[in-house]
């Protein structure tokens, strides 16, 4: 390895929503960082909305989840409606997560508030910043940086492209960004609105014409997102908007005015590895899809979350490749299932076969009153029931766990002592935690057994039944995975 010190631990390419909260993770695990934006400004338009339930909870363990919930329009209830007629309406409150609604967020004051936390902990952001190119070698990454026709050299830890479906840094690593695109144009407008429809639900439309979201960012202002077959001048107009929802919206709504539209076209894409060395990529840079199901911006934001702390363990030298290789482990069969629900969503909705019209028309309101159908939606919308089973450094199912004992750890692991756990048990743990005091701390819990949970909030090995000091160390077996 070379003898030259990195500039930066890690240099962020791309500042959206997603490149900005990777800065705020750098920033609070006091890693150095440098995040670059070839825009000269952040984003003035909404475009990404939902911000889900375990994001938020992500959110809270990063300490920034209050100016959310301060911006949020709050969502619990999902209908379907096709031909005036009500399919389906879903309770979207799931029971086991203090945040149990949609909050509805536009992008530009996401934006605006992880940019806002990065100048608060001594951040900036370098705009008009272009990446040039990158090399590795010697356990370093050489990036070339252009600014005002200027270059400049750095030297990084590690590099990480969220730098959008267009990603610089993808196409650096020739990485082949697999999928196809809709043939369908897609609509997204932000109008002005009567109160026709309830401020908390957001309505689903199917139609032969194509599929019709709206998702409700105050009483009276929503956005609309359908497919178009054809387009009209450069951006949707008011009328056009208005023609649309008189064809496929519930009856009753109307638009108003319009503050936003924009026409996009739309691929299903993604890539194979989210890795090269020292070099990664997230969000759309790694996987595009559908917007029916709002899952893009949350995707990419738990994307870095997998990422962060596992960066930080080997910046900090205490983990090895392995743990950097289980970052596309576990996120792309997360990412492939999104791309396929989200598929599954627009082609279900968008059908123009009429046999598949009265199958889903008919079949609908008989399968949502089911309570397994609900809590499967709900669950999966969420995004609530990701797990990591299979992923090498973890034993079980992976799946997810929250409480405040994140919010107390700082960025460790935290060994969880519930019932069943004996004095000399609860010994073992304190004195395997003291031999790891920057990496693991240890804690009561009122839930049973032993369970060893991951920084992000995954639980890395668990047992109901404890066995003494055996258990203590069946932890520490996988807590070694993770590190050198």
């Amino acid at each position: 390895m070379s003898d030259e010190p990195a500039s930066c631990d890690v240099l962020i390419v791309g500042a959206g929503p997603v490149g900005l909260f990777l800065a705020n993770e750098c920033a609070r695990r006091g890693l150095r960082w440098r995040l670059i934006e070839a825009r000269a400004t952040q984003s003035v338009h909404s475009k990404a909305l939902a911000i889900f339930p375990r994001t938020l909870e992500i959110f809270d363990t990063a300490g920034v989840v209050q100016s959310f919930l301060d911006a949020a329009n709050r969502v619990t209830w999902a209908t379907v409606i096709a031909h005036g007629r009500q399919l389906a309406r879903i309770e979207f409150a799931p029971d086991n997560t203090p945040y149990p609604f949609v909050a509805m967020v536009p992008q530009d004051v996401t934006e605006r508030i992880l940019a806002e936390s990065l100048v608060k902990r001594g951040g900036r952001i370098e705009y008009e910043t272009k990446l040039v190119s990158a090399q590795q070698h010697d356990g370093r990454v050489r990036a070339i940086l252009e600014r005002d026709g200027r270059t400049t050299e750095v030297v990084a830890g590690f590099l990480v492209g969220s730098d959008g479906a267009h990603s610089a840094v993808r196409h650096l690593l020739d990485l082949p960004f697999a999928g196809a695109e809709y043939h369908a144009s897609f609509l997204l407008a932000d109008v002005e609105t009567n109160q026709a429809l309830p401020a908390d639900e957001m309505q689903l439309c199917p139609s032969e014409l194509g599929p019709l979201a709206i998702f409700p960012m105050s009483a009276t202002r929503r956005r609309i997102v359908a497919t178009i077959a054809k387009t009209e001048n450069d951006a949707p107009s008011l009328e056009l908007v208005r023609k649309l929802l008189v064809e496929r919206a519930p009856k009753g709504i109307a638009a108003l005015s319009l503050s936003w539209s924009s026409y996009f076209r739309i691929h299903h894409r993604q890539v194979d590895q989210l890795r090269v060395g020292r070099m990664f990529i997230a969000g759309d840079a790694a996987h595009i899809h559908s917007p029916f199901g709002a899952q893009g911006m949350n995707t990419g934001l738990q994307d870095v979350w997998n990422l962060a702390w596992k960066i930080d363990l080997v910046a900090r030298g205490r983990a090895n490749d392995r743990l950097l290789d289980s970052y596309t482990i576990e996120r792309r069969p997360v990412i492939k299932k999104v791309i396929a629900i989200t598929d599954l969503i627009t082609r279900a909705m968008g059908t123009a076969s009429k046999p598949a019209q009265l199958l889903r028309d008919v079949a609908l309101p008989i399968v949502s009153r089911s309570g397994a159908f609900q809590r499967r939606f709900v669950g999966t919308l969420s995004e609530l029931d990701i797990r990591y089973r299979g992923s090498p450094i973890i034993e079980g199912d992976g799946e997810r766990h929250f409480d405040g004992a994140l919010r107390e750890a700082g960025g460790r692991f935290v060994l969880l002592l519930g019932e069943g756990c004996d004095a000399r048990m609860v010994e073992a743990a304190e004195q395997l935690a003291a031999s790891y005091p920057d990496i693991l701390g240890c804690r009561a819990a009122p839930s049973r057994g032993l369970v060893l949970l991951r920084p992000d909030g995954y639980v890395a090995y668990s047992e109901t039944a404890p066995r003494g000091a055996k258990s203590v160390e069946a932890a520490h077996s996988v807590l070694r995975r993770q590190l050198t």
